[in-house]
C-alpha cells in the first residue's frame, strides 16, 4: 500500500492549491478593478461624441472683451467714459459705450455681427472691438 510522506504531502499542496489560491485571488481582484473601471465610465463627464458640441458652445460664449476709457470732452479728466466689446469667437457680441460729461452720462450698446455693426462705431469703440478680437491693446 502507497503512503505519502509528510514532505510529499507537502510538495502536493504547494503544487496544486497554491495555483488555485493565487488564480482565487487574481480574479477577485480583476472583478474588482472591472467594477472601479464601470463606475468610472460612468462617472465621466461627457463622451467623445459630446466633445464637438463642447467645442461649439465654447465658441459662442462672450469670453473676448476689451475696454478702452477715454476723455469724451477736452475740459473733463480722469477717462471716466469708456467703450467696452464682448464678443465671441465669431466676432459677434456687442459694444457698450459710457459717455461721462459733467451733469450726465449717457450709456449706448451697438450689437456687433461678425466682428461689424449696422451703426457707425467711434473710433474709441473700433479700438475696443480690435483689441476684444485680436487680443492686444
Amino acid at each position: 500500500m502507497f503512503a505519502p510522506t509528510p514532505a510529499e504531502v507537502l510538495v502536493l499542496l504547494i503544487v496544486v492549491l497554491v495555483p488555485i489560491l493565487v488564480g482565487a485571488v487574481f480574479a477577485v481582484i480583476t472583478m474588482r478593478l472591472r467594477a472601479r473601471l464601470d463606475h468610472l465610465e460612468r462617472q465621466r463627464p461627457v463622451g467623445a461624441g459630446d466633445l464637438e458640441a463642447l467645442r461649439a458652445d465654447i465658441g459662442q460664449a462672450l469670453r473676448h472683451v476689451a475696454v478702452v476709457r477715454y476723455d469724451a470732452f477736452g475740459d473733463m479728466g480722469g477717462r471716466l467714459s469708456f467703450s467696452a466689446a464682448i464678443v465671441d469667437d465669431l466676432g459677434d457680441g456687442v459694444v457698450l459705450s459710457s459717455i461721462h460729461a459733467r451733469g450726465e452720462s449717457r450709456t449706448y450698446a451697438k450689437g456687433i455681427t461678425g466682428g461689424g455693426s449696422d451703426a457707425t462705431l467711434t473710433p474709441e469703440e473700433q479700438q475696443a472691438l480690435s483689441a476684444a478680437r485680436t487680443g492686444k491693446k
